[in-house]
């Protein structure tokens, strides 16, 4: 009887949860979102799904390329500037840009999808300015473009969704892409909190791997090799094998783009979004799950696959 019970129970919490997820926000076409990193990947997709939908996207592009391969694929509503989110100056000239066009309705979105995965390589072979750079990007740049537009968000009451990474939950590979993720996620969480009182959302995309520009295969392990000849002897004979990192890295999947895409709109669009959301095979099979095991488990599973990896080579 208790088994009934608890499974009517548990299929109930789902049917409400579904009932909930389908609930929009009314008007739609006149809220505003800003979008960072619309160049390629995830924000170019993202920005070009919301216009289709009607709503009015303010896309920052990292160069005038990107901005103008955008804007011909998009309607006269989507509006693109050029935004460096590792300039303060930039990143204030877009905030004062974007206040020009949302006007006393305030800004309703704000994804802070930027972000880059190289330098990336074992730790041993980097360098302090590695780190900087990628952190730069990935965490500072997200930092100061939300501090920038946080009094047009609190205005409109919106949604803050920020792009973390289930690496930003464990943490497999060497670098700053996952500091600068876990970071995100602490960032997010503390931000969420302080403006829960405000009506002003945050929501954490968690991706696994995807195959976008940031992650080109070949750009990565090019990206590693020359880190490689640049690491000192005496490192060098610590680490003889490069094998399991460029198979790895030459194999990032290629699940479609639209399954993280899907979810930030959901957060953007969705009366009652998520506080967080999981995308990719790869994150919900091994990487959430992971996140929960004993640590000392994971170490070991995560060094038997090296170990297979650098077998197989």
């Amino acid at each position: 009887m208790w088994l009934y019970l608890a499974a009517l129970l548990l299929g109930l919490y789902f049917l409400r949860r579904w009932y909930r997820e389908r609930q929009t926000v009314e008007n739609l076409t006149e809220k505003y979102v800003f979008i960072t990193g619309c160049d390629t990947g995830f924000g170019n997709l993202l920005a070009r799904h919301l216009d289709a939908r009607g709503l009015r996207v303010l896309a920052a592009c990292l160069t005038q390329q990107g901005a103008e391969e955008l804007g011909k694929v998009t309607s006269e509503r989507l509006q693109t500037t050029l935004l460096d989110v590792t300039s303060t100056e930039s990143v204030a000239a877009a905030a004062a840009w974007a206040k020009e066009h949302v006007g006393d309705g305030g800004l309703w979105g704000l994804v802070n999808n930027a972000g880059i995965t190289i330098p990336g390589a074992p730790n041993g072979w980097l360098t302090k300015e590695d780190f900087q750079k990628v952190l730069n990007v990935n965490l500072l740049g997200t930092i100061d473009v939300t501090l920038h537009l946080l009094p047009l968000l609190m205005r409109a009451r919106g949604r803050v969704v920020n792009v973390s990474s289930v690496w930003g939950r464990i943490s497999i590979l060497g670098g700053a892409y996952s500091p600068s993720k876990y970071a995100v996620e602490a960032f997010s969480d503390s931000l969420r909190r302080e403006l829960l009182p405000f009506g002003t959302k945050v929501c954490i995309i968690e991706p696994g791997f995807f195959h976008t520009a940031a992650t080109d295969a070949k750009l990565v392990i090019g990206n590693l090799h020359r880190i490689w000849e640049r690491v000192p002897e005496e490192i060098k004979l610590n680490y003889t094998e490069m094998t399991k990192y460029t198979i790895l890295l030459g194999t990032l999947s290629r699940q479609p783009l639209s399954m993280v895409t899907n979810c930030m709109e959901h957060a953007l669009t969705a009366l009652h979004p998520r506080t967080r959301y999981s995308a990719g095979w790869d994150a919900m099979i091994y990487g959430i799950p992971a996140s929960y095991l004993p640590t000392v488990l994971v170490d070991q599973v995560v060094n038997l696959a090296w170990l297979s990896l650098s077998q197989k080579s």
